[in-house]
């Protein structure tokens, strides 16, 4: 029975998806749940597991290819798998004698030539110039797929470019999905949104008195590290329910009031920035928020983020502390109105009771939508979170 590999449904939120890799072939055989493909979107990569076992007997789409939701990427024939090992079992043992090449001998080659490739893979040839001889076929019998010219193609073509017109190194790579869809709203942002940064400095004493006190009991009851974001978190939330505007977001000439608090969490990956959403943020207590955030770090470097996870938000946080920003002016993740920017905490001297003393240091950076919120509700929002973190027992109480 034949059965049809199609790309998963996409969220109406993602606006174009493609073949990243294949990790089969054509003529391999295939088990159930199998990854077969990643479908890369501008989210998220996504993977596409086998409904069943069998042989793959043809890939549709290859590497590279734009694909919607149902597009078909490739067939499996679930009988095939019995055939094929009968076929390896029945075939007669050989009798020595001359060895006689024959034109089909050239597909059991680690590389090919252009009578051994598709005729789609074979265009591809012609057209770049790629070198068939040093291909290796991945399809049956060692045959030249469209991947493989595909692929080939693209290394020439980086190779090529390594040496610009001035005879300097350089290399010319594609922009990722994920990458491209960056940029794009960054530019969306900057050029819709009049934005605005208001600055503050935070003593952080007491949040690092306090992980100090507690620490070692609050990884033992919850069985996750008492970190800081944690503490960023709740006192982003404190403010945003005393200044809901910061929490908004603009539809057309509406603005938009939302009864909840959904924070997205920048955090890095191997393919870039992605912003996964802590849902109801004000609600969860800090060893909720606390193992969340954990678990976003481990998806995101794993690619294990999913679509769902990445959608919606509020209001974001972006922590470039952790790799050593003292100040920094945040991009607004739209649509929403506003983001924190927190950096690296510092020794730093301040003026304490006419005196110069050492204290914990953090720059909180708030950027603002200025078409809806006005600097008075951005400032006071600031001070809100300064206030809240200089004095974390505000956050327990709820003062």
């Amino acid at each position: 029975m034949l059965i049809d590999i199609k790309v998963p449904q996409l969220s109406e939120s993602v606006s174009e998806a493609s073949v990243n890799v294949w990790h089969i072939k054509e003529g391999d055989s295939v088990t159930r749940d199998q990854n077969l493909a990643d479908i890369e979107t501008d989210k998220v990569m996504l993977e596409t597991p086998a409904p069943g076992d069998g042989v793959v007997i043809e890939i549709i789409k290859q590497a590279g290819e734009p694909v919607t939701s149902g597009d078909l990427l490739a067939k499996i024939d679930t009988s095939a798998k019995a055939t094929v090992q009968q076929e390896a079992t029945e075939q007669p043992t050989p009798t020595p004698g001359p060895i006689i090449p024959t034109p089909s001998a050239t597909l059991t080659h680690e590389t090919g030539s252009a009578a051994s490739a598709s005729p789609s893979a074979r265009k591809i040839i012609e057209e770049k110039g790629v070198d068939a001889s040093k291909l290796g076929g991945s399809g049956r019998g060692g045959r030249i797929t469209k991947a493989d010219a595909l692929r080939a193609s693209a290394t020439d073509t980086t190779s090529a470019a390594t040496i610009s017109a001035t005879g300097r190194p350089e290399q010319r790579v594609p922009m990722t999905r994920l990458r491209a869809r960056i940029a794009e709203r960054l530019l969306q942002s900057k050029n819709e949104n009049a934005i605005l940064t208001t600055f503050n400095e935070v003593d952080m004493s007491a949040v690092i008195a306090l992980r100090k006190q507690y620490g070692d009991k609050f990884e033992k009851a919850h069985d996750i590290r008492l970190g800081f974001m944690g503490f960023f978190v709740k006192a982003a939330c404190a403010a945003l329910e005393r200044f809901p505007i910061v929490n908004a977001s603009i539809e057309g000439n509406d603005i938009v009031y939302h009864g909840y608090i959904d924070v997205g969490i920048a955090v890095g990956s191997p393919r870039g920035l992605v912003v996964p959403i802590l849902r109801d943020a004000n609600l969860k207590n800090i060893a909720e928020i606390e193992k969340e955030i954990t678990e976003f770090g481990v998806k995101a470097r794993d690619g294990k983020l999913s679509i769902e996870e990445l959608m919606g938000g509020t209001f974001s946080i972006s922590n470039g502390g952790v790799f050593g920003s003292m100040l920094s002016t945040p991009i607004i993740n739209p649509p929403q109105s506003a983001i924190l920017g927190i950096h690296a905490t510092k020794d730093r001297p301040v003026a304490v009771d006419g005196q110069v003393v050492i204290r914990p240091i953090n720059y909180l950076a708030l950027s603002y939508d200025h078409r809806i919120i006005d600097g008075r509700e951005a400032v006071l929002s600031l001070v809100a979170m300064k206030e809240a973190l200089e004095d974390p027992a505000r956050l327990l109480l709820g003062i």
